[in-house]
């Protein structure tokens, strides 16, 4: 569907150069007597690298077409991650490029938003929270409290995260997957 390049807007998914991209940043600049344009800072989305493009007001972009759908994370063998579709329960493989930084937060039974382009995988949305268990960190301090500093703790996943002194191995917490940062102690 073709729009003029003045509709662009941020997070919107256009085709540029036969790619899917992510409008990241957007400007609407009319300099003076000149002809208006749109300055855009846009994320190709297949290989995550970011570039600035410029439209002139009158150029027509076309908007991606995009599906999301809901997949349930199955199991892990070598280099795939295998998901079925909740809806219509196909199976569908990612690699670890596809996932990016969302690999080492899948847990069995997880369920995600993936988008699709094309029929295929192009990313994912984790949940708000993961619940890990902490198999490796320092000793309890005595002397820890709540808003004491923090200390290196890995989880069950292989990820490394700051948590407070006061947690001990074995605890299980909430984490952010996204951003990686301690919520909570999980409460069974």
């Amino acid at each position: 569907m073709a729009l003029p390049a003045t509709q662009i807007r941020r997070g919107m998914v256009i085709v540029f150069e036969g790619r899917p991209c992510r409008i990241i940043d957007f400007r609407h600049h009319t300099p003076g007597n000149l002809r208006a344009m749109v300055q855009t800072k846009m994320k190709d989305i297949q290989s995550g690298s970011s570039f600035e493009h410029r439209f002139r007001a009158d150029d027509s972009i076309e908007k991606a077409s995009m599906e999301t759908h809901e997949l349930q994370f199955l199991y892990k063998s070598g280099d795939g991650y295998h998901f079925m579709n909740t809806e219509n329960y196909d199976q569908l493989e990612m690699d670890e490029e596809t996932l990016g930084d969302a690999a080492p937060w899948m847990a069995e039974n997880m369920v995600i938003i993936a988008e699709f382009y094309d029929g295929r995988p192009i990313g994912i949305d984790l949940p708000q929270y993961v619940v890990q268990e902490i198999v490796d960190t320092a000793p309890v301090m005595k002397t820890a409290t709540k808003t004491a500093s923090t200390k290196p703790a890995t989880l069950a996943n292989g990820v490394t995260v700051n948590v407070p002194e006061f947690l001990a191995t074995g605890e299980r917490v909430r984490v952010n997957p996204t951003t990686g940062e301690y919520m909570d102690r999980a409460k069974d």
